[in-house]
């Protein structure tokens, strides 16, 4: 299903890619075979590829349309982006994800805000493209909202040649002048706000929504698959606070 209803909010899910990406032990040390092995009947084969025996994570966006703004919840990959360690997402150039925006109605100067949950360079990739060798708001109009914590987080850990995502996804938005650093319980309005759920990250935050008494929870990285919700203790490998 890519398209939900909640009050009077709209929503609609945007793809980037889904395919098998690393074997659940690589992501999960405290994954066996043991504890998996009960629940392969239904992982395989929407979320563990039967083949290779790797996770299908879905890479994707949230459009949100409400009475008052249009919304992206993050922001996916993008193209061109420096990601050495992960040659799936390094330097990509795929037009599917502005095509599906574009298939939901929305063109990028439509988008009015850009909600970051975090800045990981699948998170917020597609906040910048590339445009005669320089870095521009790819959602021009947009103001783009980042947990505060978050970005000095990640302003802290930039430098690194081989994950520019710092440089290419965030400093652009910030010299652009269209960043709004913001506390990780920031109301937005009475529909949309963050809730602080560090843990991945430092800064990471989920976006609440409620209309007409109808509630519901964008968890960014909170949680990557549904194993969790039978083992909560599991913790991603890459949490920076996995407690």
């Amino acid at each position: 299903m890519d398209d939900w209803r909640i009050g009077n909010i709209w929503i609609t899910r945007i793809l980037e890619m889904c395919d098998p990406l690393r074997t659940p032990s690589e992501w999960f040390p405290d994954c066996t075979d043991e504890a998996l092995e009960p629940h392969l009947h239904w992982l395989t084969p929407r979320l563990i590829s039967p083949a290779t025996g790797r996770l299908i994570l879905p890479i994707q966006s949230f459009l949100v349309r409400t009475g008052h703004h249009t919304i992206l919840v993050d922001s996916c990959v993008g193209n061109d982006k420096t990601f050495a360690y992960f040659p799936h997402w390094h330097r990509r150039n795929d037009g599917t994800f502005l095509e599906r925006l574009a298939n939901a109605g929305v063109a990028p100067e439509q988008i009015d805000y850009v909600l970051c949950t975090h800045l990981h360079v699948d998170h917020c990739g597609w906040n910048t493209r590339l445009v005669d060798g320089r870095w521009i708001p790819a959602f021009p109009n947009a103001r783009y909202i980042m947990a505060r914590r978050e970005f000095e987080a990640a302003q802290a850990a930039s430098g690194d040649d081989e994950d520019r995502t710092y440089e290419d996804n965030v400093l652009p938005i910030v010299e652009a002048g269209r960043a709004v650093l913001v506390d990780m319980d920031y109301e937005l309005d009475g529909e949309v706000w963050l809730e602080p759920t560090p843990g991945h990250t430092p800064g990471h935050v989920a976006i609440g929504l409620k209309s007409r008494g109808v509630g519901a929870v964008f968890s960014g990285d909170l949680m990557h698959w549904p194993m969790q919700c039978i083992y909560p203790d599991w913790s991603f490998r890459y949490d920076t606070d996995p407690d």
